[in-house]
């Protein structure tokens, strides 16, 4: 299983001492952070995308690029790449490019974003979102896979014996997370093409959470993947720690109360008792996220938010050191135990490049695409109405401040 980090990006004053960092600033504790992820032990990390305020990180490749030439084991991947503003052309080439700088340390989370005006900022409207997030990754889907591509569809103008350049490394893409606090039409996207399903349940209860993996672990299986519990399932979360419990409450209550997402609203409590955030010590959270497995099944990516609310740069290394030394070794135990075999690892290029020659070995052609692509009309009809929820008021501000999937 793997263990990492994601960020958001904001760049939001401290609360106990008033000082807003620079952009520079906080681009360049970005990089750091993403090297500290190395240097303790953890597998991923993962960077948004946002082109508005208070957030920096408008060209992720472009850091993650540097971050591949400054690590040697970290998984690169998004939290999450913008599908429904962005040009599939583009995200393909920029990640193939990835791939190839980082010898494959390369995949990426794909999100709708729910701040209005970035929507028309790329010609876009926010009201299309879903039917945009489903025809732009069918085409995304094909050029990875195909070297000469005709498309045409309803949000971009036609491609004509198209080729995206680079290829993807050993002609095998960079797999593919669909990312979503709320939408089962992007579950059923998912599992539609074998994709994983990440699902950054840091809004909610996790009952809601419970019901939209579990569709999308069914719909996996009832689309011919592998069993439902075979199904590669992503998960968000979110803690503070210091040795002493209520040391961890002391410290972090500031940030909590004026965090540009939550902050305002619910008190830190309530926020806990219902959400996966946990603020105590490190036993506490190996308690609540050891406990993960139980309601969401076995999964295979376990990614934590840990930079947010203006926290400064040396209180999130100290973060990530109790992450990395005490935490997550701990959770790997705990995560292993009873795990079935025939539950899948998260894929890795070098796993997909096995799988592929496995399956050339085995004469069993690769396809291109499905026969019948989903659309969007498709995914809403197939979408049963339990699957979805009421959007909750903490999501509401998230969704405000473009955080939302």
């Amino acid at each position: 299983m793997q263990f990492g980090i994601f960020t958001v990006g904001d760049v939001t004053p401290d609360p106990t001492t008033g000082r807003e960092p620079t952009e520079n600033e906080r681009i360049k504790a970005i990089l750091t952070i993403a090297q500290k992820a190395e240097e303790v032990g953890l597998d991923v990390f993962a960077l948004g995308e946002h082109h508005n305020k208070p957030f920096v990180p408008s060209s992720p490749t472009t850091m993650l690029g540097y971050i591949a030439a400054k690590t040697s084991t970290l998984q690169l991947s998004t939290s999450t790449t913008l599908i429904t503003t962005n040009d599939p052309v583009k995200i393909a080439e920029d990640f193939s490019m990835l791939q190839h700088v980082s010898d494959g340390r390369t995949d990426l989370m794909l999100g709708r974003g729910n701040t209005g005006p970035v929507y028309p900022w790329f010609g876009q409207d926010i009201r299309q979102g879903i039917p945009l997030a489903i025809e732009h990754y069918q085409l995304l889907h094909r050029l990875f896979r195909e070297e000469n591509v005709d498309w045409s569809g309803k949000f971009r103008t036609p491609l004509q014996g198209f080729t995206s350049t680079p290829r993807p490394l050993d002609d095998v893409p960079p797999f593919v997370w669909h990312g979503s606090i709320r939408s089962p039409e992007i579950a059923e996207q998912a599992a539609f093409y074998g994709d994983g399903f990440f699902a950054n349940n840091i809004f909610w209860p996790k009952e809601h959470y419970m019901r939209l993996i579990g569709y999308y672990r069914a719909r996996f299986e009832q689309f011919g993947h592998g069993s439902a519990d075979q199904a590669i399932v992503g998960l968000g979360g979110q803690a503070f720690m210091r040795k002493n419990s209520q040391d961890a409450k002391n410290e972090f209550r500031p940030y909590f109360d004026n965090a540009p997402v939550y902050g305002h609203g619910p008190s830190m409590e309530d926020f806990t008792a219902q959400t996966p955030l946990t603020v105590g010590s490190p036993q506490e959270v190996i308690d609540r996220y050891a406990a993960m497995k139980d309601n969401f099944g076995h999964y295979q990516r376990q990614l934590f938010l840990m930079d947010h609310a203006g926290l400064p740069l040396k209180t999130v290394l100290e973060q990530l050191d109790l992450l990395g030394e005490e935490v997550v070794p701990v959770l790997r135990r705990e995560m292993a135990e009873g795990r079935p075999a025939h539950v899948p690892d998260a894929p890795t290029h070098a796993s997909l490049v096995a799988a592929r020659d496995a399956s050339v070995a085995a004469g069993v052609a690769p396809t291109s695409a499905p026969v019948a692509p989903v659309t969007a009309a498709s995914a809403a009809a197939r979408v049963p109405a339990a699957a979805g929820s009421s959007f909750g008021p903490a999501a509401q501000r998230a969704a405000g401040q473009g955080v939302v999937r």
